[in-house]
C-alpha cells in the first residue's frame, strides 16, 4: 500500500497478510502508518497504489458501509456511538435492527442487544441512553456492537485503553471465541504484554513500511521494540528513593460526594507519587479537585499554605498543573498550532492589550520542542497533524512551561507508543530532579512501579494503602485495588 497526504508519505509499500482464525497484532510507533492502513482496509480511505484481496474478492472498498457489508468491522479507540440513542439502538443500529411488519420490533431489539452485552459479561440496561455511560462502559458497548455483527475480520484499535482488568479479560475471551469460529482479528495495542497474551502473529510498521512479520511465539519483546523504533530502546531508568524536600502538597480529610472521601495525601518536593486503583476508584476526580474543578470538603495545603481553588485559573496562578487523561478533548486545542498550545497555559495571565513578542515566543517554543523532542514539520502546524505521542509531549510541555511546583498527570502515556513513552518517562525524571512534586494517576501498574517513589492505592473512593518502593509490587497493588488487604 502507498498513501500520501500532501507532502507526508504515510504508507510506502506496506504489506499485511492475515489468515482466518488468527489474532494478528499490527504494531508500530504513532505515525508509522497503522491507522492509515486500517482505514484503507475498512473503506474509510482510498490508497494511491497497492492491492487488497479478501478471500476471492479483489479491489478496494469505496465506502465504510461497503466494507461492513463484506464483514470488515472496526472498533476504534475513540467511540463512535450516538450519545442520545439507547444502548440497544447503538448495538443494532442500521441493517441489524429487527423489523416486524415494517416497524422496529423493540422487544426483539432489546433482547438481542442484551444478549450481546451478556456475551461480554456486562450488566447494563439496554434501554439506557449512551450519554449516561462512563467512558469504559461506552467502549464495551462499542465492542458489543462489533461482536453482534457477523464479522470476517474484526479490527480492534487500542480497545483496552479505558477498560478495567475484568473487562479486558472478558474482551479477550470473546476474541478467542471468535478465533475458534474462524474470524480473523487485527489487534492494535501499545501494551506489549496484551499483544503477547492474545496474539498469534504480528506485523510491524515503521515509517510507512513493513519491517517485520512473524509468529509471536518465536519473537521477543526487545525484538519487537527494536523493529518499531529502528534502534534499541533502553529501559527507562528506575525511579529511586532519593532524599526528598519539604512537602509541596498536603491533603487531609478531603471529600467529594459520590467520588471519594476522607483522603489523606502528601507529595514532597522532588518526589513522584503514584495513584493506583480500578476505574471508578476516584483517582481522576481527586486530581480534578486538586486543580479546582470540583468543590470539596477538607484541607488542601500547597507549599505550606491552605488553598481553596475555585477554578483552573486559581490553580495555575498557584503553580499547579494538570495533564488530563483525554488530550484531544481536555488537553489540547487541536486546530491551533504547536506554538500556541505550548504557550497557552504559561501566557494565560499576560496583559493582552500588547502585541506578543514573536521573536521571544519562537525562541521559547524552539527550546521547548528540542527539549521535548517533538517531531513536527514546524511549530506553526496544527497540533492535530502530529502523532499521538508527539501530541502528548506537547501537552506535557504546555504545563512544564508554567514552571509548576506541583505537576499532576492522569494516564500520562495512554495511547502512546513505546518510544514516546520512554521519552515521557525521562521528561518526568528530569522534572523530579528539578524539584517539582509530581502526582501520577495510571491504570498501568508497571508504569507506576517504573516511575514512582511511593504508590497510593485507592479503592471505592478511599485510600486503601500507601506503599513504599520496597512494599510495592503488582500483586500488592492489585490486592489493595480490589479491596483485598
Amino acid at each position: 500500500m502507498h498513501k500520501r497526504f500532501g507532502g507526508v508519505h504515510a504508507l510506502r509499500g506496506a504489506d499485511l497478510t492475515v489468515f482466518p482464525g488468527e489474532v494478528h497484532a499490527l504494531l508500530g510507533e504513532n505515525g508509522s502508518g497503522k491507522s492509515t492502513l486500517l482505514k484503507i482496509l475498512s473503506g474509510q480511505l482510498q490508497p494511491d497504489a497497492g492491492q487488497l484481496r479478501i478471500g476471492a474478492r479483489s479491489g478496494f472498498f469505496r465506502t465504510a458501509n461497503e466494507a461492513l457489508r463484506n464483514g470488515i468491522v472496526t472498533v476504534s479507540q475513540e467511540t463512535t456511538l450516538a450519545p442520545d440513542l439507547s444502548i440497544a439502538e447503538n448495538i443494532l443500529l442500521g441493517h441489524r435492527m429487527p423489523r416486524h411488519f415494517g416497524a422496529i420490533d423493540w422487544r426483539a431489539t432489546r433482547r438481542r442487544a442484551t444478549a450481546a452485552l451478556e456475551r461480554l459479561g456486562l450488566d447494563l440496561d439496554a434501554g439506557m441512553p449512551v450519554r449516561k455511560l462512563r467512558p469504559d462502559q461506552a467502549q464495551m458497548v462499542e465492542i458489543a456492537r462489533a461482536l453482534s455483527i457477523d464479522a470476517r475480520i474484526l479490527i480492534l484499535d487500542e480497545p483496552t485503553s479505558s477498560l478495567t482488568d475484568d473487562e479486558v479479560i472478558a474482551l479477550f475471551e470473546s476474541v478467542r471465541a471468535l478465533r475458534r469460529d474462524g474470524v480473523a482479528t487485527i489487534f492494535v495495542s501499545h501494551r506489549l504484554n496484551e499483544v503477547f497474551d492474545l496474539g498469534d502473529r504480528a506485523t510491524t510498521l515503521r515509517d510507512g513500511r513493513t519491517v517485520g512479520a512473524g509468529l509471536l511465539a518465536t519473537t521477543t519483546r526487545n525484538e519487537i521494540v527494536s523493529l518499531m523504533v529502528g534502534r534499541a530502546v533502553d529501559d527507562a531508568p528506575s525511579s529511586r528513593q532519593d532524599a526528598v524536600g519539604e512537602p509541596v502538597l498536603r491533603v487531609r480529610g478531603l471529600c467529594l460526594d459520590g467520588a471519594f472521601e476522607d483522603v489523606d495525601l502528601d507529595v514532597a518536593r522532588g518526589e513522584i507519587v503514584g495513584l493506583a486503583g480500578l476505574v471508578g476508584a476516584g483517582r481522576t476526580e481527586l486530581l480534578e479537585s486538586l486543580f479546582g474543578l470540583h468543590r470539596v470538603r477538607g484541607v488542601v495545603e500547597i507549599g505550606g499554605s491552605t488553598v481553596s481553588y475555585r477554578n483552573a485559573a486559581d490553580a495555575i496562578a498557584g503553580r499547579v498543573a494538570l495533564v488530563p487523561a483525554d488530550r484531544k478533548r481536555d488537553g489540547l486545542v487541536l486546530g491551533r498550532s504547536v506554538r500556541e498550545n505550548l504557550l497557552m497555559a504559561s501566557q494565560s495571565s499576560l496583559f493582552r492589550l500588547r502585541v506578543p513578542n514573536a521573536r521571544r515566543e519562537l525562541a521559547t517554543v524552539a527550546a521547548a520542542s528540542e527539549r521535548l523532542q517533538v517531531r513536527a514539520h514546524s511549530s506553526q502546524v496544527p497540533v492535530a497533524t502530529l502523532s499521538g505521542g508527539n501530541q502528548q509531549k506537547v501537552l506535557l510541555g504546555k504545563w512544564l512551561e508554567t514552571n509548576p511546583r506541583l505537576l499532576m498527570l492522569d494516564e500520562p502515556t495512554r495511547g502512546v507508543d513505546v518510544g514516546a513513552k520512554d521519552e515521557i518517562y525521562r521528561l518526568l525524571f528530569d522534572a523530579r530532579a528539578r524539584g517539582i512534586a509530581i502526582l501520577i494517576s495510571s491504570s498501568e501498574n508497571p508504569e507506576l512501579l517504573t516511575l514512582c517513589d511511593r504508590i497510593v492505592v485507592m479503592f471505592r473512593g478511599r485510600v486503601a494503602a500507601s506503599l513504599s518502593r520496597s512494599e510495592a509490587g503488582e500483586a500488592a497493588i492489585a490486592q489493595h485495588a480490589g479491596g483485598r488487604h
